[in-house]
């Protein structure tokens, strides 16, 4: 009778030890492992006061309204090897040095164009020969057509920055338990500088398009990844911050530049895979 109680007991202690095992097994391990994605954002932009200044003005135009402009959804567009870039996009790569955290580096490609035609306030002086504008400015309108202005950082407004994220699975609170399939949620912040290709046309004065640096930025945001088949995820973030360019390339003269700061919001939809190396 002892021998079956004892029996009966390894058989119990056995299938505990084993269900155990298959519980730990099913615990997904982040820790050493990169990750990568690429995905799409659709922004928004606050007002902004943006100076302009030359050898030959010195002026700026009061909450100035800016949109992105996301490309009209086709297959080729936004799959499409050669137009990869032209949406407004986000890449990027990353570790967990932690179970928990990951940093990551990656670019935030929106796109920023100035509303044609506002009527905004301006304050300062322009004294550009035979040109209509010329004349001190405090505080009158002007609507800003063709001729005075077109202003957009279109190939892009490039956030190029590191992030750190926490990174947790909320399967268990959905009832869920498997290798194959988590619920989880990630937030963070991130820092970086602005590289932004500006195509300019000021004043009826040559138009410029260029690359440059220009200046930083700071974002915070959080997100929801759900990660199928051990490696592969889809994830939506909401991602917020503030951009300060104090030296953007308006003209081949160095002595031309802009200035603006102004806050972001972008809504991103991402496609990305974890893996070890």
């Amino acid at each position: 009778m002892f021998q079956k109680k004892q029996l009966l007991l390894f058989v119990i202690l056995f299938a505990i030890t084993i269900n155990a095992q298959e519980k730990e097994k099913k615990k997904v391990s982040n820790k050493g492992k990169f990750f990568m994605y690429f995905g799409w954002n659709w922004a928004e932009y606050s007002a902004s006061d943006i100076r302009f200044k030359g050898n030959n003005y010195d002026f700026t135009l009061r909450d100035v309204k800016a949109r992105d402009t996301p490309s009209d959804f086709t297959f080729k567009k936004y799959f499409g090897i050669k137009n990869l870039t032209k949406p407004q996009t986000n890449m990027r790569i990353g570790y967990f040095f932690k179970e928990n955290y990951t940093i990551s580096i990656g670019v935030d490609h929106m796109k920023y164009v100035v509303n044609n035609d506002q009527v905004v306030n301006i304050d300062g002086n322009i004294n550009i020969e035979d040109n209509s504008y010329n004349g001190v400015y405090t505080g009158q309108q002007v609507q800003l057509t063709e001729d005075f202005l077109r202003l957009e950082h279109t190939d892009g407004l490039n956030y190029i920055n590191m992030q750190l994220y926490r990174f947790d699975d909320i399967s268990s609170l959905f009832g869920l338990d498997s290798e194959s399939f988590q619920i989880n949620i990630t937030e963070g912040f991130g820092a970086g500088i602005l590289y932004p290709k500006t195509d300019t046309t000021l004043l009826e004065q040559e138009r410029h398009d260029d690359y440059h640096i220009s200046g930083y930025g700071l974002s915070a945001g959080f997100g929801l990844n759900i990660t199928f088949l051990e490696h592969f995820f889809i994830q939506a973030d909401l991602k917020g911050g503030y951009i300060n360019m104090p030296h953007v390339k308006i003209s081949t003269n160095l002595a031309d530049s802009a200035s603006q700061d102004f806050l972001f919001l972008q809504n991103n939809i991402l496609i990305g895979g974890k893996f070890r190396i």
